[in-house]
């Protein structure tokens, strides 16, 4: 009798009936219920470095004023060495997001890791503007894959309905790191470390999430058939390049006019290579950008909403620190305080809305809601000079970053709950790539408008006082220092000013996310972390049904190990 009872735990069972039968072993069957604990441990070296990487970014807002100064930089000088981050981040993370569909993500972590270092090491060593331009567009590539590949990786272990959560821990980890890089890169400016330690400091923390990385992060490798769109990649490098190296230098005296040849031919040219762009993609077997993904209603109008955020988030809070330095005279510590109520704002706008999305399954109210605080903040942000009261410009921010909280992380998760697991790299990655574009372009027009604006204010300040000014412009030079003292005034009142247009300009592009965010069908969260394809045959039993996220398992099943 006994034997009886133990032979059936010894016999080779058929598959199929071991299914039906062994009811104990069921529950266990799809690997995808990780405790709150083992995801906490598997993204413990992913959210360093992802914490190393936006210090690294915000840490330069502080000194980028005293590297001007230092390097005789101009405010396209400014904008640029933002704007060539943002770039190299817009065009790469896509390449990153669909590299993540195809190769292990934890390598392509640490290469991001590891090509982050050497650009922060050169940015660090740059004694021009053109070699610090360089270094950023290196620390701009490992951005791209950092972001993208978080996201994916996030995407590939945890269901959407629990995701809001996990998106705020990311989101307050970006918001810490944003907190902290002013800080801490207006203090090494203000110490006799100087600016070039703002790039250096970043090092051992890479170092430390690298090695973080390869204890706690274990995802297992699917091979999967590798073709890469290499053609899709150029053509999406060198288009987006085009048109944003057009909008960074027209109507700029010394380069060329809006309607001029130079124009038509960035312009021209830069629309050509798209066009073709979208002709490779849909021809391709294995598309950079999948027009299958992008082209789904609600993907459509997250990209849309998450372009305009960008605009509004890289375009506005860029010239933030400008502002509390330039046009008020603070220290670079000073402007990093002075930046944090925006910081506490998004901060609190990303952890709560992720939480109370991951218990209702709701995301919708919290989209619209974070539209409209973020069209609000940068309205009232708009209303600044050169003689607003600090407290008052602390309010704006505030809500101007509850807003972005609010939006960012949880319109990547909206497009996530639409794709496959297997899709979610590539598709996170778009998202932050029409973001980070849209981030590109805000700096670059809104650097433009902001130097002509100065340029114009600054003119009339000094005919005012009766100063001559060579060649009937005062152009937008960030070397106040050297100047007197009456210039020096007239210059931080012209700055002051003109930020307000920026803020203006933003609020009005922020309106479109809003549009698009109401247009979005709220669909409810899945508790999965695949999508169960109706097309299977016999998908309705549950063991079959859990089969069907066997392109995530092995990983979910590593990383919780």
């Amino acid at each position: 009798m006994h034997s009886r009872h133990i032979q059936p735990r010894h016999q080779p069972p058929h598959p199929r009936t071991s299914r039906s039968t062994d009811m104990s072993s069921q529950p266990a069957a799809p690997p995808l219920a990780m405790t709150h604990r083992q995801i906490m441990e598997a993204l413990t070296g992913l959210l360093a470095a992802f914490f190393t990487a936006i210090l690294s970014s915000t840490i330069v807002a502080s000194a980028l004023p005293t590297i001007m100064s230092d390097l005789h930089g101009t405010q396209t000088d400014f904008a640029w060495v933002i704007t060539a981050a943002l770039l190299a981040n817009a065009v790469t993370t896509s390449i990153w997001g669909k590299l993540s569909d195809l190769f292990n993500k934890k390598l392509l972590v640490q290469l991001s890791i590891v090509i982050f270092v050497a650009g922060s090491v050169m940015a660090g060593l740059s004694e021009t503007i053109p070699l610090l331009l360089t270094a950023r567009v290196i620390q701009g590539v490992a951005m791209g894959g950092l972001t993208a590949l978080a996201q994916a990786i996030i995407g590939s272990m945890i269901p959407p309905r629990d995701r809001g959560k996990y998106s705020g821990y990311m989101g307050a980890v970006m918001a810490v790191g944003t907190a902290g890089g002013p800080l801490l890169g207006g203090f090494i400016v203000d110490s006799p470390l100087g600016w070039r330690w703002t790039f250096f400091v970043c090092v051992p923390l890479a170092v430390v999430a690298l090695i973080l990385l390869q204890i706690t992060l274990k995802i297992e490798h699917i091979k999967r058939h590798v073709k890469i769109d290499w053609l899709g990649s150029i053509l999406l490098t060198t288009g987006v390049s085009l048109l944003l190296i057009w909008v960074s230098f027209a109507g700029n005296p010394a380069y060329y006019d809006w309607v001029s040849w130079q124009s038509a031919a960035m312009v021209g040219g830069g629309v050509v290579l798209l066009a073709l762009l979208v002709l490779v993609e849909s021809k391709v077997e294995q598309p950079i950008i999948p027009l299958k993904i992008i082209s789904e209603r609600t993907t459509a109008l997250a990209i849309i909403a998450s372009v305009a955020v960008g605009i509004a988030m890289f375009g506005s809070t860029t010239f933030l620190g400008q502002y509390f330095q330039v046009a008020r005279g603070a220290t670079p510590t000073e402007a990093g305080l002075l930046t944090l109520p925006m910081i506490a704002g998004n901060l609190t706008g990303s952890v709560v809305s992720g939480l109370l999305i991951s218990r209702t399954g709701k995301w919708k109210g919290y989209l619209i809601g974070g539209s409209i605080l973020l069209i609000g903040g940068l309205g009232l942000a708009g209303t600044m000079d050169h003689t607003t009261e600090l407290w008052q410009a602390g309010i704006f921010t505030a809500i101007l970053g509850v807003g972005l909280g609010m939006l960012m992380q949880n319109l990547v998760l909206v497009v996530q709950n639409t794709v496959r697991a297997s899709d979610i790299g590539t598709a996170s990655s778009s998202v932050a790539f029409f973001r980070s574009v849209g981030g590109a372009i805000g700096v670059s027009v809104l650097g433009a408008v902001l130097s002509s604006r100065v340029s114009e204010l600054a003119t009339q300040g000094l005919a005012a006082a009766g100063i001559p000014v060579a060649g009937g412009s005062a152009g937008a030079s960030m070397d106040l220092v050297d100047m007197p003292a009456p210039v020096r005034e007239i210059m931080r009142a012209a700055y002051g000013d003109a930020t307000a247009e920026v803020f203006l300009i933003s609020a009005g592009v922020a309106v479109v996310a809003l549009i698009s965010v109401l247009f979005i069908k709220e669909r409810p969260l899945s508790r999965t972390v695949d999508i169960q394809p109706e097309t299977e045959p016999g998908a309705g039993t549950g063991a079959e049904a859990s089969s069907n996220a066997e392109s995530t398992t092995p990983e979910l099943a590593s990383a919780g190990r």
